[in-house]
């Protein structure tokens, strides 16, 4: 088993994983570590996709390697953003669980703010 292999089978495991817990878990902060998952799994694999299929003696192909790189910053931003969104939820409900039940008996006063 060589190095490419084995990157490919972990990147397809932690995307199999990322999916699983994104899918299974109603706790949005978890589905957020989740996506995060997903996201490094797709990105290890297309990194391995780009790599095997350079030519033999030249390194891996740079367009790839790039979209991946430009990927990661873009999945940092996203995360931020949904951290930050999370905690305004927290802030304003005092939960970060997007429970309807959770919500009708919480009083009007305490909602606003």
């Amino acid at each position: 088993m060589n190095a490419e292999v084995l990157f490919g089978l972990a990147g397809a495991v932690l995307a199999g994983l990322g999916l699983y817990g994104l899918v299974a878990d109603p706790a949005p902060l978890r589905k957020l570590l989740a996506f995060n998952l997903l996201g490094g799994g797709v990105f290890l694999v297309f990194g391995v996709v780009a790599r095997r299929g350079a030519a033999a003696g030249l390194g891996g192909d740079p367009v790839p390697q790039a979209l991946v790189i430009t990927g990661l910053v873009v999945a940092f931003a996203a995360t931020a953003l949904a951290v930050a969104l999370l905690r305004l939820l927290f802030e304003r409900t005092g939960q970060t669980l997007l429970d309807t039940a959770a919500q009708e008996r919480t009083s009007p006063d305490q909602a606003d703010g």
